[in-house]
């Protein structure tokens, strides 16, 4: 269980720098373009390009974010159960959490191929959009594994 563990936080950490290096991107685009307006020189594009890579950061961050926990959660209530309640109302979430990704990936990737087939790009510089949606399904997927992760944990008793 350890390795499947350490392979899913690995492929976690490769997805948030994969959204570094594409958040750095933005910033810099974004700076570029603002200053090169100053010039009258706009960038052409770049509002559709900044967009794109907004999905791209906010997906490929979330799995990482909820492997560390770092979304706010408003437990009050179940922090009154007992253990093996919390343990019990933890994997219910989860579960729940896993079917909906699932799902929702599933969905995101018809969506993509429906991109793909109608050969769908962005206006401007009419870039393909199916690249992103697959990503972002995969994405989802991901974010699957790790709430499966979680329970793992929790059956383990690892889990914090």
């Amino acid at each position: 269980m350890k390795a499947f563990l350490d392979a899913v936080r690995k492929i976690n950490e490769l997805m948030q720098s994969i959204s570094a290096v594409v958040l750095t991107f933005m910033i810099m685009l974004t700076t570029a373009d603002v200053i090169l307006r100053a010039f009258g020189r706009p960038i052409l594009g770049t509002y559709e390009v900044v967009a794109i890579c907004g999905g791209i950061v906010i997906g490929f961050g979330v799995p990482i974010t909820s492997w560390m926990r770092g979304h706010i959660a408003v437990d009050f209530a179940i922090n009154k159960l007992p253990d093996r309640g919390k343990n019990l109302a933890n994997i219910i979430t989860r579960c729940v959490g896993i079917a909906l990704c699932l799902l929702i990936s599933w969905q995101i990737s018809r969506i993509g191929t429906s991109f793909q087939t109608a050969g769908e790009v962005s206006n401007t510089l009419e870039l393909p959009l199916y690249p992103v949606a697959y990503g972002i399904a995969v994405c989802f997927l991901v974010l699957s594994v790790v709430l499966f992760c979680d329970v793992l944990k929790i059956l383990g008793g690892s889990y914090e």
